[in-house]
């Protein structure tokens, strides 16, 4: 089929909750796609920060098919070797916390706002129920994540709302100081904000709200879903800093490309969910864990964190080169290979020229070109963008 085939059978039986481009893609290997008329493009968003091995890498694809003719599934009633290893590597690599699997970054928040409730009903009383997040943060598109996410447009539509959330700057201390009430049980917010435009917080940002958080005992939570598995040049965004959360969420790159979610809590708040309290059928299934072993172990034995730190400061380079030669980008960011270019004019059409010319990359907040290419990306496909973004801006 070609595309404009597939497209049209897809819009008779597919719900249009996307805006999609028109491209069907049917094929992938490392950092490049094929759509169903043959044409290649190098993929700089990597399915929004989730192949981060790029596509089908042979490690994973090898760990997948070893685990789908060995064991493809039994209920959470039973242990799994798959779950364990993934589980006892994160505890490992980040601050020693328990694990809660299910399926995506949604589900994952989803069980950090859990437990913030049951840990502080549990400790306190019924009436510390609050969450306070940044404004432009995401953190997902279920009922309960739509109303921790402080952008109206996400939320407008679906009202009301979950009862118990507020929203203040991201980055301002003093606002986040004013916002704490006797109801507040935990502070949320990203590392790094990713759908807010790749928004870095100013540095001892995230050591403030830690000691705010100390201070009031309170739960400081961080939402990993974009920042985590290695996009930064570390393992965890929060690394940045050095500054250990209480509770973190983790997905999207987590399994290179299969369905996956967790939600890692410090041992005395993990307690707060016993048995009966939350659960994921499908959460933690030996396939997806054995993907993300052969991702976690890739990341480590190949030493790819250091290849991010290294090519995200080359790219960020190059596009501050940019950045002076055209007045219209106001602004160029980014930590390891979560980059942005800020403009004063829409993105979108940027885009598109960007995709006819072979190149997939995102526009975020309408004015923001974001950039989230596999960990694996080479400084040859970093060079090839950046003279193809040269060649578009040109055109403006």
């Amino acid at each position: 089929m070609t595309n404009q085939e597939i497209i049209a059978q897809a819009d008779q039986v597919i719900i249009k909750t996307y805006g999609r481009y028109q491209v069907a893609f049917v094929r992938g290997q490392g950092s490049t796609v094929w759509d169903a008329d043959g044409k290649a493009y190098t993929d700089f968003l990597s399915g929004i920060a989730v192949c981060v091995l790029g596509h089908c890498h042979p490690r994973v694809v090898e760990a997948i098919t070893k685990q789908a003719n060995t064991l493809l599934h039994v209920s959470n009633y039973y242990h799994t070797l798959p779950q364990t290893e993934v589980a006892t590597f994160l505890s490992e690599h980040a601050f020693g916390g328990k694990s809660f699997f299910c399926n995506s970054g949604a589900e994952a928040n989803e069980a950090a706002l859990k437990i913030a409730r049951k840990y502080s009903h549990d400790r306190f009383d019924e009436n510390r129920t609050d969450i306070i997040t940044a404004t432009n943060s995401f953190h997902g598109r279920t009922l309960g994540t739509v109303a921790a996410t402080g952008q109206e447009k996400v939320r407008k539509g679906f009202e009301p709302t979950l009862a118990g959330f507020s929203y203040v700057p991201y980055g301002d201390l003093g606002a986040m100081e004013q916002a704490i009430t006797e109801r507040t049980c935990a502070v949320l917010v990203e590392p790094v904000q990713g759908e807010g435009g790749v928004v870095i917080p100013p540095q001892g940002y995230l050591e403030g709200l830690r000691r705010m958080c100390d201070q009031r005992d309170i739960l400081l939570m961080f939402d990993e879903i974009q920042t985590g598995i290695g996009h930064t040049g570390y393992y965890f965004g929060y690394q940045h800093e050095g500054v250990v959360p209480d509770v973190m969420t983790l997905a999207k790159g987590l399994a290179g490309g299969l369905p996956i979610g967790v939600m890692m809590a410090r041992a005395n708040v993990a307690e707060a969910l016993g048995p009966g309290t939350h659960g994921s059928t499908f959460g933690g299934n030996p396939v997806s864990c054995s993907a993300a072993l052969a991702v976690l172990q890739t990341i480590e034995q190949e030493n790819l964190l250091q290849h991010v730190q290294d090519l995200g400061a080359h790219f960020l380079s190059g596009l501050q080169r940019l950045q002076q030669k055209y007045p219209f980008i106001t602004d160029v960011r980014g930590r390891g290979l979560m980059v942005a270019v800020e403009l004063d004019r829409l993105g979108g059409p940027m885009v598109l020229k960007a995709m006819e010319r072979g190149y997939l990359i995102n526009c975020t907040m309408d004015r923001v070109l974001r950039f989230l290419p596999p960990l694996v990306i080479t400084q040859q496909e970093v060079d090839g963008l950046l003279t193809t973004l040269d060649g578009i801006f040109a055109e403006e």
